[in-house]
């Protein structure tokens, strides 16, 4: 068996943004500031785990692969003001991500993209199992597969 860790975003890169105006935001890092209207739509990558209504989050752009290679990519996430970092235990998949459909990219040690798939939430441990199975992956991405946007990065754990 091959054991994994979800990794969420460290709060202290965000936190000095939600101190910011809109303007600011807008002019000097490309943010949103948003009221989460609803329990779902707005998955926060600090805490793993979909903001609740009336939570206030910035939607920005974050560089979720910032390695000099052809895959150096950035995209849209949602962070929660006060969110602190969840840290899950090995093999743990919350429903932020088992409820959703989602995309894997599995990445090697010259951060090249040697895998990837689709998959429901549900079966996302499974996938995630199946991926590490190969030797030559490094790490994973995982991807909201409807708009895209980074989830969480995925490293192999040796140990339950």
């Amino acid at each position: 068996m091959h054991h994994f860790q979800l990794i969420a975003l460290p709060p202290s890169e965000f936190a000095p943004l939600f101190t910011l105006s809109d303007q600011a935001l807008a002019q000097e890092h490309g943010a949103q500031r948003h009221i989460a209207t609803a329990n779902t739509g707005y998955p926060c990558r600090i805490s793993l785990e979909d903001a609740q209504q009336g939570d206030e989050l910035l939607l920005l752009p974050y560089e979720h692969q910032p390695a000099a290679s052809p895959y150096r990519a950035s995209g849209p996430i949602y962070v929660r003001r006060g969110a602190v970092q969840r840290v899950l235990p090995a093999d743990e998949v919350p429903p932020y991500l088992s409820s959703r459909l989602l995309s894997v990219r599995a990445y090697d040690n010259a951060h090249a993209i040697i895998d990837a798939s689709v998959c429901e939430g549900t079966q996302i441990a499974e996938e995630i199992e199946r991926v590490f199975s190969n030797a030559a992956v490094a790490y994973l991405h995982l991807h909201f597969a409807k708009r895209g946007c980074f989830a969480c990065r995925v490293e192999r754990q040796h140990s339950a």
